[in-house]
């Protein structure tokens, strides 16, 4: 059983690694209110992937990989969560800083944790991901529910890993990214990104 938890720790990390909506929202709240909101924003990414988690090992969350109207449903509103993120970065930052300006810049909308819950909850693939891939991982020698229990905790406790480092990461660089010129251009990259990603989700099929 060893050797399968391994195997499975090694596709999940290299799974939470990929560049995707999660790191972008993290990137953006992390950038405009600090190391602070984009911590609380990973604690909102993390109970949404332990909520997608219940909902799997309940069965609930198969009923909608497999349901194309719900999926589809779910799929458009989480590409507008996240363009609707990206238009707000896009309009915090689309005035240059005034010469000297050396604060923080603008201030984050809303709740952090809620920015992250909403948009992993919103996120389809999460539900395809844990039902269709984990699955194949989950070790023979346990009962089904306990073995998938075990893997959306492995999951989430990668992905509070990753993504706390990624944003001490920031933190560590922060005299360079409170730099209003290098601050609005990240904003305005990260607004684009996330624009761009809710329009991959929107447009991408299964």
């Amino acid at each position: 059983m060893l050797t399968h938890f391994l195997a499975a720790s090694g596709v999940l990390g290299l799974l939470t690694l990929v560049p995707g909506p999660d790191m972008a929202v993290v990137t953006r709240r992390a950038l405009v209110a600090g190391p602070g909101d984009g911590l609380r924003t990973v604690g909102g990414i993390v109970t949404g992937l332990l909520l997608w988690g219940a909902l799997t090992v309940a069965g609930l969350a198969a009923v909608l990989a497999a349901s194309p109207a719900a999926y589809l449903t779910v799929k458009l509103l989480g590409a507008g969560y996240l363009v609707f993120l990206g238009a707000q970065a896009l309009w915090q930052h689309r005035r240059p800083a005034p010469a000297g300006r050396t604060d923080a810049g603008p201030a984050a909308v809303g709740s952090a944790w809620r920015t992250g819950l909403v948009s992993n909850v919103l996120n389809p693939k999460i539900a395809v991901f844990y039902t269709g891939l984990l699955p194949t991982l989950a070790p023979p020698q346990l009962p089904a529910p306990w073995a998938m229990a075990l893997l959306v905790l492995l999951h989430s406790t990668l992905t509070v890993a990753w993504l706390s480092s990624y944003v001490l990461l920031l933190s560590k660089a922060e005299r360079v990214l409170h730099k209003p010129r290098i601050r609005r251009a990240l904003g305005l990259t990260t607004g684009t990104a996330l624009i761009g990603l809710g329009l991959a989700v929107a447009t991408t099929s299964g």
